[in-house]
């Protein structure tokens, strides 16, 4: 079925979304599945009782995914071939180090790589091999990590556009993180110290300066590895990122390949691959905590097997056709257009179906829609926001919703379609203006914060203009923009920051109430779940002095 005969409008993207892009948008588009309580709040909880509703049988209720591979809410569906393998793996015992060498080799079979390896998830695949890049296979100096003193390999190059939170795994090993712009910084960082050059794949690692030819170009002849993270991307026999100069590229296990999703592939070199192996459980260090099993090795090893032999245009033709059933259902609500976006990078490789209308004809914003809809049984999980916003586009002034067909099952275009047309064709009253604040937040405040086993004092500095309101926000570690706003004695801001020096993004969001000097509430914090506070208003000195400028140096101290 082409895009013609599906209904839909199409439209082609040069490239899809890259892991740190995806993570960028995700943080935010992702609240509305993480944010206030369980939606399985005052379920009964029994026995576990396999079977459909597994997981209802504890209390917790499983969504529709409709946003993609995102560990959060379980990556993919594995393949049958990948639970059949992990079951009959699981009833037999084997040598680990005789299994990882089968293992390896029909890896390289499978893929043209020289070897291969399987890891605990692709996190921990970056670990092992930074530890090797480090220890270079020799274990005196393995179970001395995180502590470098006295190795000759203790640094990563990392041009500043690969920087993300994963990056965590490289720099768990105990590295020093070297942070390059250009070329010419890139050639100057390269030392006998470098113990490797990371780099994120998609974007700049595709062309420009700073691309993988280019990375590998400077660090092969002086015998440095190159490690690409390729994470969500599609695999690629034979795999592009080898071809153009990678020493290793590592996968999740259980994106795109649908294996298991604790599991990670890594492809490469043989020699780096058998250190990053010795850097793995079951063998002590500081990989031990990162343990893969026979059933997650095997299972991978049958989710590439099954990989090479899909019908990957059927496939996306399956999803398209998910979408048109979306399309059809929405479509007939006065004001809502519809766009199917295909990208045609490896990274996030699905097709796309863009919800959008103007929010002042329909008194509802995406945010507010995918909340209700990630929060009322079914549940489902997808993006709400202002999709040209989030590309770095206008957005003209319209709201959307996003679907992201790949790691949707037989049978949820249907229910997300009625599900869409459900809460869009609700007849809505427009907003009403908002209530007049109850208290003035301008000033200097107190926060004590408390997390789930420690408390923290932070310190707020708010202006407020009307029912907006503005700021800093002193953290433990950083300075924070606020924006937000009061209504009645109802108050919202949020703070962000990307911590200097890297990738990482702590959300704050606090909300509450109040009146006269304290408001407390629920701190909202994203991935990391949420805290509570108390700001109690801190008032200035009172009063004025006499300032007195010296004349010369002092007198006396």
């Amino acid at each position: 079925m082409d895009n013609e005969e599906s209904g839909v409008s199409a439209k082609k993207e040069s490239d899809g979304a890259t892991r740190r892009e995806l993570f960028q948008i995700g943080n935010a588009l992702l609240w509305p599945v993480l944010l206030g309580t369980s939606a399985a709040k005052g379920a009964t909880t029994g026995p576990l009782t396999p079977g459909p509703e597994i997981y209802q049988s504890i209390g917790v209720e499983p969504v529709i995914n409709c946003r993609g591979t995102f560990t959060i809410i379980g990556a993919s569906v594995e393949t049958p071939e990948t639970r059949a393998a992990m079951e009959y793996a699981a009833r037999y015992f084997v040598q680990y180090d005789e299994l990882a060498e089968g293992v390896g080799r029909r890896l390289a079979e499978l893929t043209g790589a020289e070897w291969g390896m399987v890891s605990a998830g692709c996190a921990a695949g970056l670990k092992h091999v930074t530890a090797a890049c480090v220890a270079g296979g020799n274990p005196e100096k393995l179970i001395r990590i995180p502590d470098l003193a006295g190795f000759d390999k203790t640094e990563v190059v990392i041009p500043r556009s690969s920087r993300s939170v994963y990056d965590h795994a490289v720099r768990n090993i105990g590295v020093k993180i070297i942070v390059v712009d250009t070329a010419e910084e890139l050639a100057d960082a390269l030392s006998p110290r470098t113990a490797m050059v990371y780099l994120t794949a998609g974007g700049p690692s595709v062309s420009g300066p700073l691309s993988l030819e280019n990375v590998a170009k400077l660090a092969k002849p002086r015998d440095i590895p190159v490690l690409v993270d390729a994470a969500a991307e599609n695999l690629t026999i034979p795999n592009v990122h080898l071809e153009r100069g990678a020493t290793v590229v590592a996968y999740s296990g259980g994106k795109a390949i649908r294996g298991p999703q604790c599991s990670g592939l890594l492809l490469g070199r043989k020699d780096l691959l058998m250190s990053a192996w010795q850097a793995s459980s079951p063998h002590h260090g500081p990989g031990r905590d990162n343990k893969v099993g026979r059933e997650e090795m095997l299972g991978l090893l049958a989710a590439v097997e099954a990989w090479v032999k899909r019908d990957h245009d059927a496939e996306w033709k399956k999803w398209l056709a998910y979408l048109d059933t979306i399309s059809k259902r929405v479509s007939v609500i006065d004001g809502i257009e519809t766009t199917v976006r295909e990208p045609t990078g490896l990274s996030n490789h699905s097709p796309t179906l863009v919800v959008s209308w103007d929010s002042a004809k329909l008194h509802v914003i995406g945010e507010e829609v995918a909340e209700e809809l990630a929060r009322t049984k079914p549940r489902i999980a997808l993006a709400g926001g202002s999709f040209g916003q989030n590309r770095g586009e206008p957005d003209n002034g319209k709201t959307s919703l996003s679907v992201t067909a790949w790691m949707m099952q037989p049978g949820d275009d249907k229910v997300v379609a009625d599900r869409i047309y459900e809460v869009l064709s609700r007849k809505r009253s427009p907003r009403p203006e908002p209530a007049a604040p109850a208290m003035n937040l301008s000033g200097r405040w107190d926060v004590d914060v408390e997390f789930f086993s420690s408390k923290s004092r932070h310190v707020l500095f708010l202006q407020q203009d009307g029912g907006r309101v503005s700021g800093s926000h002193k953290s433990d570690f950083s300075l924070r923009d606020v924006q937000g706003a009061i209504e009645g004695g109802q108050i919202k801001f949020r703070s962000n920051t990307v911590e200097r020096g890297s990738g990482d993004s702590v959300p704050f969001i606090f909300a509450g109430a109040g009146s006269g000097d304290a408001f407390s509430g629920t701190l909202y914090m994203g991935e990391y779940l949420n805290a509570k506070f108390t700001a109690t208003r801190r008032p200035y000195p009172a009063g004025s002095s006499t300032i007195v400028l010296p004349g010369g140096p002092p007198l006396a101290n």
